[in-house]
């Protein structure tokens, strides 16, 4: 668990179900995930780059604005026992809320967000709160 929970404010994941922000005509607000690609809507979201031990999946947005977007779907954590490359992965239904939309500095014409909060709406990973706040990388 202490391998995902390191990585927790690493990153984020391409996802099949996306929409590529270059693709989606006007400008919107994006996702960063962890090939430095711009995503709208994304199905799936790493959030550890690192070592894939805490992702998101089978999101649904209900709400995908130019200041704030909201989904749900389940958080993927592996609880690394006895150690992470031996552990399982166990998903946890959750909220997502992005917000703080900034310039992104690869591509200053495209906003991204840059914070996400998860609020585990029933069992949640060992040592983490039922409302998880992470600043999101440039």
């Amino acid at each position: 668990m202490l391998c995902a929970a390191a990585a927790l404010a690493t990153a984020v994941s391409p996802a099949s179900a996306a929409t590529s922000a270059a693709s989606s005509g006007p400008a919107r607000v994006a996702v960063v995930d962890c090939f430095s690609e711009p995503q709208v809507r994304p199905g799936d979201f790493l959030i550890a780059c690192g070592d894939g031990n805490n992702h998101l999946i089978g999101l649904q947005w209900s709400d995908w604005g130019d200041t704030s977007a909201k989904g749900s779907g389940f958080d993927s954590v592996n609880d690394c026992q006895p150690y992470c490359a031996a552990g399982r992965f166990h998903s946890y239904p959750v909220v997502v809320s992005l917000d703080r939309p900034q310039s992104w500095e690869k591509r200053p014409e495209l906003k991204h967000f840059t914070r996400m909060q998860l609020t585990y709406t029933g069992d949640r990973p060992a040592h983490t709160e039922q409302h998880e706040t992470y600043e999101l990388w440039d």
